[in-house]
């Protein structure tokens, strides 16, 4: 079984009060500070009960597949001629990506709390396929919100999550996409506080979301920092990950946050290039991108003149978030992490590159970060070594990618 342990308070963020500095806490209506008082409670007593985490480390391996092994890029290593490039293989983990980790975590807690009735948004699909993957190991009724846009551009998710039992339910306001599924959820949430689970799917939202996640999200970096000390004979000297809301990342970057020798790069979506205001890079132009809440928490947010939320662009559904997790602004303001962005075209140069010369289909979210690696490798000496977490199989965006480069494979 694995050795796997969630370690909370093993760094000085977040505060009793849910802030990474000056960004987290909790900005909601009355009506639910009740229930998230009593999910930071439960969380906690979680923690501390052996039972529950052994529950979780069985089901991780047994079901999940964990642990997610560490692959060697030697083609692409080569292609590059810079450093040696390592991937975390999120993509092999049962449902095709990261989010089960999270999904499979608070699945429980939900049961360990009564709550029978779970409801989770999605953008990607990623996160709704995998909260009705746990809702319908565990016996939990699930509705998942998503907006049509990003439902007519993941349509086997969608079937995906219908075949499970869940029910999908479209949002047709404001852009469609994930930042309207999160508003319907909560509304929901606060509308049947007393009965419902908010599975929430990335390291946002109110305190205790983005503890929580990045929690049950860093086992994969626990096991890819011992991977890459049996493989690599070392640490890798930088970790790269793709940064929507910013689990998949927060869950590689927990685990060498301490060791100043790594550097980690977020790579956020650069839509059609940032000029032309089409993106979602909260951090690549602080003109329109500031500190704001939104969805309950304090991080930076992309908006106009007047505070209202700008929409965004990304070729892949789970980037195009207008803000970002609140440990991914301390990190930033504290300088321990850097965030560059990767251009539509940019990630679907890498899509090919990856699958050309490795085997590996990555998804749209991953392509960016690939798309790093790329630029960041042939820099680097060949005695570097590059990790980059391949946080979910393409699979989800095959028709995507046929619609633009069906006639010129």
């Amino acid at each position: 079984m694995s050795d796997f342990y969630i370690k909370t308070g093993t760094t000085s963020v977040p505060t009793e009060r849910g802030y990474y500095g000056a960004f987290g806490g909790r900005f909601v209506p009355e009506t639910i500070v009740p229930a998230l008082e009593e999910l930071t409670t439960e969380y906690a007593q979680a923690m501390a009960d052996p039972a529950f985490h052994a529950e979780l480390a069985h089901l991780q391996q047994t079901y999940t597949g964990r642990p997610t092994p560490v692959t060697f890029a030697r083609r692409l290593t080569e292609q590059l001629g810079g450093a040696k490039i390592y991937l975390k293989r999120e993509d092999l983990a049962h449902t095709g990506a990261h989010k089960i980790n999270n999904a499979l975590g608070q699945a429980l807690l939900a049961k360990r709390m009564g709550r029978h009735r779970v409801i989770a948004e999605t953008g990607a699909g990623q996160h709704g396929v995998a909260s009705a993957t746990a809702a319908a190991l565990l016996g939990l009724e699930c509705h998942v919100y998503m907006g049509s846009v990003d439902m007519a551009r993941q349509q086997p998710n969608v079937f995906r999550m219908k075949l499970m039992g869940a029910e999908v339910i479209p949002v047709e306001s404001g852009s469609k996409t994930l930042k309207d599924a999160i508003n319907e959820a909560m509304r929901d949430w606060v509308t049947n506080v007393r009965t419902t689970f908010y599975l929430l799917g990335s390291a946002l939202g109110p305190h205790p979301y983005p503890m929580m996640v990045r929690d049950f999200q860093s086992v994969i970096g626990v096991e890819a920092r011992a991977q890459m000390l049996a493989l690599a004979g070392q640490l890798p000297d930088v970790c790269i990950a793709c940064v929507g809301g910013g689990s998949n990342a927060i869950g590689l970057f927990h685990a060498f946050r301490n060791d100043d020798s790594v550097d980690l790069i977020g790579v956020e979506a650069g839509g059609s290039g940032i000029d032309s205001g089409k993106h979602a890079a909260r951090f690549a132009d602080l003109n329109i991108s500031r500190p704001g809440v939104l969805h309950g928490t304090r991080s930076y947010v992309m908006q106009d003149d007047d505070g209202q939320v700008r929409e965004t662009h990304s070729i892949s559904a789970g980037l195009d978030y207008p803000s970002i997790g609140p440990e991914h602004a301390y990190l930033r303001s504290l300088e321990r992490a850097y965030y560059t962005s990767a251009t539509d075209d940019e990630a679907l140069a890498a899509f090919r590159t990856l699958s050309e010369m490795e085997g590996i289909i990555p998804a749209l979210e991953t392509a960016h970060a690939v798309a790093e690696v790329i630029k960041r490798a042939p820099t680097m000496s060949r005695d570097s070594v590059l990790l980059v977490n391949l946080s979910g199989r393409g699979d989800k965006d095959l028709d995507t990618v046929i619609k633009i480069l069906g006639d010129r494979l």
